[in-house]
């Protein structure tokens, strides 16, 4: 992906603070639930204070001073209050069941009793009322004056031991029993302080959307009253100290995670960085700490009895080779002294120009061992002055071919860290293989791009008008003592090392070479160094 980072810190980092995030938001979720129900309960019950409130001041006032009350009122403005003479006919309402005291709320003809021992209460109803002497809840003669359970309209019943929340069957009127008639009831009724004379005779709520409704018919019978409440939407988020904390935890979370991340892949790095110069110097003493988390010290012991055992391996084979060809050389030396005295000249020339051809080979291993084994320190250089240096040495020792040199030089100067003498004899011989075997070496050095300061590359493009190699020979070239056939001849045939002398020096200084055919003929040579 384009924008996904290519850091394994930066990868890391942005899937724990994604988790994190994801995390809060749900959290962010559920709270923001939690606060829409206890503000949506908040406000209704708000709103059934605001009803018990202008209903009884509705109630106590008189007929033809009521619409003068309303006006009165402090309303707020999502809240609209109407005297109707019906229920409220703009929102579907059902009818809402009343306590048995009030007066809507027994049957005609019907006496629903409380529980026994219902809590005292002084008189009876009074006229026209339950107890009226000869109506269905009268006491009998002559116990009037005892105090009755029901209470009386001034002094309407509170709750005993049996309570509002344990009723018993037909306590609210006709059509309800139980505690699910008490769940319908109003909050404002449920044990409201309202003499039973203010009751209203009948109750219809409903809800359409946000819109509550309720309508209330006043005692005198002839007027309803209607209350409807739009409920505002609930803000969840309505406390500014919850945004600041929220941001406050995402900051120091995600600081956390960023931290504790570079904390953890940072041995990581110490890896790649002690790898990559096990890479440009197998001689690197770069040898990492065995601590840390035990997959972390695992692995710091492997690359370290890895590097180990790399350097011990090519040591030996340096040793062995430089062994080789310096035992080789005190032979080649008793053998040029004993062909002197053969009398045949042209077998004595043959013998001892293939004498010489193998003294040079011998020399050529024992500058490919010195070169491997070499520790010279790794200094900064200009690659163009270095360059310029190896061309014009190149044109003083082939004077012949000087005008086949051709340099093309960069304006700013291209600074790269090396090993000075070891490089020169890497782009030397590159330069001269290509003057030999090609005619020409045209040179071009490419600073490195300014875009990425990571992974900066200076190119050197050496290029001839030689006939080429086959597709097949570009990579085994490079292998030591290869030669191709065209090259084996007395005046040009090399020992084969110096394409691999020139790409060991190379490697072991972070570049590398690589040979590829020039569509007009001849061979590119393209060289890489780390700037």
């Amino acid at each position: 992906m384009r924008f996904f980072p290519s850091s394994l810190v930066a990868r890391t980092s942005l899937l724990l603070i994604v988790g994190l995030a994801v995390i809060e938001l749900a959290g962010l979720g559920i709270h923001a639930l939690d606060r829409l129900d206890l503000a949506e309960r908040s406000q209704m019950h708000d709103y059934q204070i605001q009803v018990f409130s202008i209903y009884r001041t509705i109630a106590e006032t008189k007929e033809e001073d009521r619409k003068n009350a309303i006006d009165d009122l402090h309303i707020p403005s999502n809240t609209t209050v109407l005297l109707l003479g019906t229920p409220d006919q703009d929102i579907h309402s059902h009818k809402i069941p009343l306590p048995f005291f009030a007066p809507g709320g027994l049957a005609p003809g019907r006496f629903h009793a409380p529980p026994p021992g219902f809590g005292p209460g002084p008189a009876p109803f009074g006229p026209g009322g339950l107890m009226e002497p000869g109506g269905p809840g009268a006491l009998p003669p002559g116990e009037e004056s005892r105090e009755h359970p029901f209470g009386s309209p001034e002094h309407p019943p509170f709750p005993n031991e049996h309570g509002f929340d344990r009723p018993h069957e037909g306590w609210y009127g006709p059509g309800s029993s139980g505690r699910e008639g008490y769940r319908e009831i109003p909050p404002f009724m449920r044990g409201s302080f309202l003499p039973s004379s203010l009751y209203p005779l009948e109750i219809w709520a409903g809800q359409e959307l946000r819109t509550h409704s309720t309508s209330m018919l006043l005692p005198d019978g002839h007027c309803w009253l209607v209350v409807r409440y739009v409920m505002p939407l609930p803000n969840p988020l309505e406390a500014p100290t919850f945004i600041i904390a929220f941001l406050m935890m995402s900051l120091f979370g995600g600081a956390l995670i960023v931290w504790a991340t570079r904390r953890l892949i940072a041995p990581v790095t110490t890896l790649a960085t002690a790898a990559e110069a096990l890479g440009r110097d197998v001689n690197s003493s770069t040898v990492l700490p065995e601590n840390g988390p035990s997959e972390i010290r695992r692995a710091a012991i492997a690359f370290n009895t890895m590097s180990m055992r790399i350097r011990r391996f090519v040591s030996d084979r340096t040793l062995m080779l430089t062994a080789i060809g310096h035992d080789l050389r005190t032979p080649i030396t008793r053998l040029k002294l004993r062909a002197e005295f053969i009398d045949d000249d042209e077998l004595r020339n043959k013998i001892l120009a293939d004498l010489d051809e193998m003294e040079a080979m011998v020399a050529a291993t024992l500058a490919f061992g010195r070169d491997s084994a070499s520790n010279e320190q790794v200094v900064s250089l200009d690659l163009r002055t270095l360059l310029q240096t190896i061309m014009d040495e190149a044109a003083e020792s082939h004077p012949q071919q000087a005008d086949a040199l051709v340099y093309e030089l960069p304006v700013q100067p291209v600074r790269i860290q090396a090993r000075s003498v070891a490089l020169k004899r890497a782009l030397n011989n590159l330069i001269l293989n290509s003057l030999k075997y090609g005619g020409s070496a045209h040179v071009t050095l490419i600073p490195p791009s300014q875009k990425k300061e990571k992974d900066r590359i200076a190119r050197i493009i050496i290029e001839d008008n030689g006939p080429g190699l086959p597709e097949g020979e570009l990579e085994r070239v490079f292998e030591p003592f290869v030669r191709i056939e065209t090259s084996r001849n007395r005046e040009t045939g090399g020992t084969g090392l110096g394409l691999s002398i020139a790409r060991t020096i190379l490697r072991a200084q972070g570049g590398d070479v690589r040979l590829q055919n020039r569509g007009e003929g001849g061979l590119r040579t393209i060289i890489t160094l780390a700037a």
